[in-house]
């Protein structure tokens, strides 16, 4: 606003406002101020004036005053000694005595477009453009070397001699060709250079004895202290993004203290790299100094960027308060025990029930879901990859009651894809008790292949008034229906499973009643499912026995199928009022068919890997072509270009093509894990019912085979899951203390194959088989020796016990492409030419 104030401030009591009489002068002038400096800048005379910079003016003042009467009386003249019109836009400036000279400083002037000009007090020296500048930064003249430091566009620290830039051509007298328009008229070379890496708010040079000084640099994440010659004497990451920043003397002798405000109201001393205190501002400083007030040394100055400034100091008010003398009593001993052993009653319950509670009397707030039992309308499903199937949506309706106001509360919904949401994320905004709101939104099946899992989970996360942070899950399952269809029965099958169940069949009709092609009453032990996109699943059950064979062509397909047939089988038996109804599973474990899932997502794992290498290499080829003809483009007497143009238009076709080759690599990847994630659910649920595990057992094999939400090449399935079973291999699995003291790797680096992995999950088929049983206890390895029968095989500690192990331990897993060959399902003839 072209305000130029002086103020002299003094000491006030703590809540008082600002004197009157500390503003000394006040003086609108009619063009913004940029940059203020005190110094030597009037010929003739040493004293100091005061030097104001404008975006197209410098104007230097004399600063008098006449005493008054009283103290309030005093007045203050600003009076105008010189000014220098400028041709170009000024940016900063800095001042000192340049060259050497004595008694007076010269004034040097950055502009916007990185030219230097350089003014004599009253006269103008010469202008210098600096070499291959775009944009200026924070300028600073040292006397002890007499140069010029600057930070430029390329982010790094440059200094230039002054004797350099004086001797230089005068950028005003350059002949305008093209060429010099763009450079400058004789090439200055720098001093020295440092590339800092980031741009630069600040520069600073100090010097507190003579034999020494330092640069000191502020930049956007790091401050710098350099020597004369530009090597760093130390550095510092902030925390914080930094705003302004001082180096002053410190007491210690050979160290710099300096102050570092930044964009969080704080204020923080440093000694060196030493942080020695923090401090809490009311703004944010834009300007730190340290100066003396009436005989107050150390007064700490600083500007916000709204003006406001203010002097403060380090340390803390003096406490006057002095407590009172305790009356001193006669300790009852007795009373001291009944309250101990009230006291050591109370942490052991709370011990017992943890420090945080679990479950609150009343939740602050309630989340429910509720999925509509029909399809849209009108689907919502966009941009679908499913063939020629139509596609349906269906709706799903979060609601949420808050008890308490919640000013803010996130509610994020995720499905498994490739089922996709119209919208995921939601707000809101609850400003008054018993408040209920309620959004919608669609899911619908946008890729070609199967989930591995119907189930949706609705996550609402919000802070309590207390500034606890709380998160409330609410999970829902979508239906069958949406991602598959009624399809026809198949004969055969590359993949058949069967499971046992100790209750009377159930018809297909009633378990299933949309997925019924006919209503004959000869097709109700048999139904065929059909998936969007094709894969195809057959559901027999037997008439006679207490068995359902499912079968599919693919091996993951038929998780969701056996998984629903389950939840439908328990739903159904519980509204019988039956509480006995169980499932087993007596086939033979299907770990070849995982195997190979395995190995597929693996190959597509190191096909990934090279394809990211050969796309490196190409890219670093294609940048050596492009600097290659650059330089050939930027000389002065053409060259043949040595089909340079030829090799560049072939590089980047070979950079197209692997960049597409990446991609469609990464989206088969993306599927393959889908995939190895439905099998590892089936494998899981198999194991679950073979070994009649409980529902504690099931959640550790889950932890342990499904760790990750997304595979990475950083992070993969393969190495993690190996890490999760030999741990449990090691623990409560272990056959001996000696395999408990194995220690595991702390680093998980993608594997050369999978035999190993393939390995560990047969050896923990193995342990199981054999009585032994998953625990997260830390003593559960000890009495897993006495409850597990003599012969289980060790965990091998090299490839060569592996191999051992191979050869002497019989083979307990004998794999099958027909998994229940060797228990059929009798008399199930009701579709004929499809039972077996």
């Amino acid at each position: 606003m072209g305000y130029l104030r002086i103020f002299n401030p003094h000491p006030v009591k703590t809540g008082d406002g600002a004197q009157a009489e500390d503003l000394l002068l006040e003086v609108q002038l009619r063009d913004p101020v940029l940059q203020v400096e005190v110094g030597k800048f009037v010929s003739g005379t040493e004293m100091l004036h005061l030097a104001v910079l404008h975006s197209r003016k410098l104007c230097v003042y004399s600063v008098s005053g006449t005493l008054g009467n009283v103290e309030h009386g005093n007045q203050y003249q600003l009076k105008l000694m010189y000014e220098h019109n400028l041709q170009r836009t000024a940016c900063n400036m800095t001042y000192g005595s340049f060259g050497g000279v004595k008694g007076r400083d010269l004034i040097c002037i950055q502009s916007v477009d990185g030219m230097l000009m350089v003014f004599e007090q009253e006269s103008y020296a010469f202008g210098r453009f600096l070499p291959g500048s775009l944009l200026p930064g924070p300028l600073a003249y040292s006397s002890r070397t007499d140069s010029f430091i600057t930070v430029s566009s390329c982010r790094q620290v440059e200094s230039y001699k002054y004797q350099v830039l004086a001797f230089a051509t005068d950028a005003d007298k350059r002949q305008e060709t093209e060429q010099q328009k763009l450079g400058s008229g004789k090439r200055l070379v720098v001093d020295w250079a440092l590339n800092i890496g980031e741009q630069a708010l600040d520069i600073c040079i100090v010097s507190f004895n003579q034999s020494t000084s330092s640069v000191f640099v502020l930049g956007e994440r790091n401050f710098f202290c350099l020597k004369e010659n530009g090597q760093i004497r130390f550095m510092k990451k902030l925390d914080c993004s930094p705003s302004c920043f001082l180096p002053y003397c410190s007491v210690s002798e050979g160290t710099v203290n300096t102050l570092i405000g930044n964009h969080k109201n704080m204020l923080h001393v440093y000694q060196d790299v030493t942080l020695k205190w923090a401090t809490q501002l009311p703004h944010v400083p834009v300007a730190v100094r340290v100066g003396c007030f009436h005989d107050l040394k150390g007064v700490i100055v600083t500007l916000s960027d709204d003006g406001r400034l203010q002097c403060s100091y380090l340390g803390t008010d003096p406490s006057l308060f002095q407590a009172p003398k305790v009356e001193s009593r006669e300790l009852n001993y007795d009373e001291l025990d009944v309250e101990l052993k009230e006291l050591q009653r109370i942490i052991k319950v709370v011990k017992s029930q943890g420090v945080w509670p679990m479950h609150e009397k009343e939740d602050d707030l309630n989340v429910s879901a509720m999925v509509s039992s029909n399809f849209d309308s009108v689907s919502q499903a966009a941009d679908v990859e499913v063939g020629t199937d139509v596609v349906p949506s269906i709706t799903v309706k979060i609601t949420l009651q808050n008890r308490i106001v919640l000013p803010k509360v996130k509610l994020s919904i995720y499905v498994q894809p490739p089922l996709v949401l119209t919208c995921d994320q939601f707000t809101f905004e609850f400003l008054a008790p018993e408040m209920t709101s309620t959004v919608a939104f669609s899911v619908y099946l946008k890729r070609s292949y199967t989930p591995s899992d119907l189930e949706g989970n609705a996550v609402v996360s919000y802070s309590k008034p207390t500034g606890t942070p709380r998160v409330i899950q609410c999970k829902f399952r979508l239906p069958l229906k949406l991602i598959c269809l009624p399809g026809q029965p198949s004969k055969t099958a590359n993949h058949k499973l069967t499971i046992d169940t100790n209750k009377s069949p159930v018809s297909l009709l009633s378990l299933f009643p949309g997925f019924a092609n006919q209503s004959d009453d000869d097709q109700v032990n048999v139904m065929g499912f059909r998936f969007l996109g094709g894969s195809q699943v057959t559901l027999l059950a037997s008439k006679t026995s207490q068995r359902y064979r499912i079968q599919s062509e693919q091996f993951e397909d038929l998780w969701l199928i056996t998984n629903e047939l389950i939840l439908r089988l328990q739903k159904y038996f519980e509204k019988q009022g039956i509480k006995d109804f169980a499932c087993s599973f007596s086939g033979t474990m299907p770990l070849q068919e995982y195997f190979e899932l395995i190995d597929h997502h693996f190959e597509l794992r190191i096909n990934g890997e090279k394809l990211e290498e050969l796309l490196s290499e190409r890219a670093v080829q294609f940048r050596a072509i492009q600097r290659r003809l650059l330089t050939r483009f930027k000389d002065k007497t053409p060259a043949p270009l040595q089909h340079l143009d030829v090799l560049l238009d072939g590089t980047y076709k070979q950079v197209i093509a692997l960049a597409d080759a990446v991609e469609e690599n990464q989206g088969n990847l993306f599927q393959s894990f889908t995939r190895l994630k439905s099998a590892t659910h089936l494998v899981i649920l198999l194991i679950g019912l073979w070994q009649k595990l409980s529902a504690d057992q099931i959640a550790i094999l889950e932890a342990a085979f499904l760790p990750l939400q997304e595979d990475t090449q950083e992070l993969g399935w393969e190495e993690t899951v190996d890490a999760a079973i030999s741990h449990l291999l090691k623990t409560c699995l272990s056959k001996s203390s000696k395999e408990q003291a194995l220690n595991l790797s702390s680093q998980l680096n993608i594997p050369k194959d999978t035999s190993r992995l393939k390995k560990h999950i047969t050896l923990l088929c193995d342990r199981l088989a054999k009585g032994g049983r998953l625990c997260l206890s830390n003593d559960a390895a000890a009495p897993q020796t006495m409850v597990m029968p003599g012969g289980c095989t060790p965990i091998p500690e090299s490839d060569l016990e592996e191999r051992s192990v191979e050869q002497d331990s019989p083979e307990l897993f004998t794999n099958h492409k027909h998994l229940a060959t060797e228990t059929p399902v009798p008399e199930v003839s009701a579709l004929q030419g499809v039972s077996e």
